[in-house]
């Protein structure tokens, strides 16, 4: 894990603990070295993230009579363990995942921050738990054995990444968002510390005092988060959450920010770069721009499975490799949007579906037939996207919304059953269903308005397991610390208190966030079109990767794997070289081989 802390390393152990640390300097540069203990060593601690409020917490712990030695965040956390013993994490704001032990009482703890900014992996058995930032380090024990987890791949095929603890390797789990591993005289308790609340606070808000509020948490939160004794840089998509974020942290800074976009060459594609060089010229920021080609797109897709450590199909994953490794000559720290389409409904998806969960109702018994004629625009050019929202008249919410990343009229799950073998069809999860973790959190749901439901359940599953997942693991791969102002917990305790037709009003996604920001962003970038990482691996697949894709897929090796038929694959990959339909399926699939390879085939490196 030397690229998660090239500046220093550190091991503690003792008769039964173990703890070990890379270190990424950016509080007290000089200090602050892990494993960190209390002042008599009964308290070892090792963290991997920031805490944004450990100055105050720091003063508090002073007042108290706690002796520091060190200027950083760390050390405030064995301090606050000593006072407030397993709630320490409550009084935590910021990312983190934390091994804590408790040496006179032969405590573990694991923590996680609430929203699942940072990762933190585990394996138990009899004997022992291994617990570490990455599964990698894990694996390095060669007891840990290194078998598919079947219901993890269902899952996997099911969303196109594995919500919850699962991951692909048998036994190896995630510690929830939000939750805290204690370990002591044998027995393991899984305590969950905190959950979003779609609290009715500011139901009855006016849109000025909203306005107002949002802005007032936003600044805060921006201040917090450029906390640091290293430089600071933004990654600039030229969306709305990257550039309101910038337009707060100009304000907290006499320093040139630097700025950092890529784009994509080849033909025509859908190109940020003209929104974030707007943006970079009105904030004054020193900006940097990288083009990605096929070429280094095929060439990553390895390193990208070994990074990643699941198989999960986030091509734009790719993208942010390239652009964090550019920054990496400038910076050390980088500021993202991340989080601000799920704390303010930013989804086109979001609107679509309350206006065709409207439709269904209006249209009463005959929304069957309403379904079809909206199924019928498929073929029907642009007007196509209509189609797959005409499967869904019949259904009911529960049973189709799965995630921001599939539908269940993907090719994979509309036929689970002649996809897989038999003896996958025999996992407990249900190719079109909702997997055990969802549906755990389908109770937490029945108050809530349909709105703030999609945002609740994305929260706890694609947010995390997903976008978090990339955007830890592609800038950590190049030794960059990502934060992520709009997922400071206050700022989605804030967005979850208000009603949702501030969130997602008419036709206007993400309505408050701009209405807020009216005259402080530039109106091209407030009211353009919601694009995200726009990489063109679709084209690219079934154009300039085509042979590759090919060669794998159907790789003798590929297909003894025993999952899919040889047939379904060679069609798969002749649909989409005449029309890239199903370049999700097909991404997924390569790296789904690739870690094959990479994690079960050989030993890691």
């Amino acid at each position: 894990m030397a690229h998660r802390g090239p500046d220093d390393s550190g091991v503690y152990t003792t008769r039964n603990i173990g703890l070990g640390h890379r270190r990424l300097s950016i509080i007290d540069l000089q200090a602050g070295k892990q494993p960190l203990s209390n002042e008599d060593n009964t308290v070892w601690v090792v963290f991997n993230g920031e805490i944004y409020n450990f100055r105050e917490l720091r003063n508090e712990l002073l007042r108290r009579g706690h002796t520091f030695k060190t200027q950083t965040d760390t050390e405030v956390i064995v301090h606050l363990y000593e006072d407030h013993g397993e709630d320490f994490v409550r009084k935590l704001r910021g990312m983190f995942a934390i091994a804590l032990w408790d040496e006179t009482s032969e405590t573990l703890i694991l923590a996680r921050d609430r929203v699942g900014i940072k990762p933190l992996y585990y394996f138990m058995n009899d004997d022992c738990i291994l617990f570490g930032s990455e599964i990698k380090s894990i694996l390095a024990d060669p007891a840990v054995p290194r078998d598919v987890d079947l219901n993890g791949l269902r899952l996997l095929l099911a969303y196109y990444y594995i919500p919850g603890a699962d991951t692909l390797l048998k036994g190896v789990k995630k510690l929830l968002p939000g939750h805290c591993l204690t370990v002591r005289n044998g027995k393991c308790v899984d305590k969950e510390y905190w959950d979003l609340s779609f609290s009715r606070e500011h139901n009855h808000v006016t849109i000025k005092e909203a306005e107002e509020g949002l802005v007032d948490i936003l600044r805060q939160s921006v201040r917090d988060h450029m906390i640091s004794d290293v430089p600071v840089g933004f990654l600039l998509s030229g969306g709305v959450d990257s550039t309101v974020l910038l337009s707060l942290a100009v304000e907290e800074t006499g320093k040139k920010l630097s700025t950092f976009t890529v784009g994509f060459e080849g033909e025509t594609f859908a190109d940020e770069r003209p929104y974030a060089k707007l943006a970079s010229e009105k904030y004054g920021t020193d900006h940097h721009e990288i083009s990605l080609t096929a070429k280094e797109f095929l060439d990553f897709l390895p390193n990208y499975v070994w990074h990643m450590e699941e198989p999960i199909c986030e091509p734009p994953a790719v993208a942010l490799y390239y652009v964090s490794k550019l920054a990496k000559d400038h910076v050390k720290v980088l500021i993202s949007g991340e989080g601000g389409d799920e704390a303010f409904a930013g989804y086109e998806s979001y609107r679509n579906l309350l206006w065709l969960e409207k439709i269904k109702g209006a249209a009463g018994p005959l929304k069957h037939v309403v379904g079809q004629i909206l199924s019928s625009f498929t073929q029907m050019g642009a007007s196509g996207k209509l189609g797959r929202y005409g499967g869904l008249m019949g259904m009911e919410f529960e049973d189709y919304y799965l995630s921001r990343s599939s539908t269940p009229l993907s090719f994979i799950n509309a036929n689970i059953d002649v996809v897989l073998n038999p003896g996958l069809l025999d996992s407990d999860v249900g190719g079109r269903g909702l997997d055990r973790y969802r549906k755990s959190l389908l109770p937490k749901t029945e108050d809530l308005d349909l709105l703030n439901k999609m945002l609740y359940l994305d929260s706890k599953t694609w947010l995390p397991d997903d976008l978090l997942l990339k955007a830890d693991k592609m800038t950590m791969a190049n030794s960059i610390e990502l934060r992520v102002p709009l997922l400071d917990h206050a700022v989605l305790e804030y967005a979850a208190s208000l009603p949702a037709n501030l969130k997602v009003k008419g036709f206007t996604t993400k309505y408050i966030l701009k209405k807020a920001f009216e005259g402080r962003v530039p109106y091209e970038i407030l009211h353009r079109k919601k694009t995200g990482f726009p990489v063109p691996y679709e084209h690219w697949l079934s154009k300039e990767l085509n042979t590759y894709v090919h060669d794998l897929l159907l790789d003798e090796r590929t297909l003894s794997r025993g999952y899919f038929q040889r047939n379904l694959i060679a069609h798969l990959l002749d649909a989409n070289s005449r029309r890239p339909s199903y370049s999700k399926e097909i991404f997924l699939l390569v790296a789904l081989e690739l870690w094959h390879r990479c994690f079960i085939d050989q030993p890691i490196a």
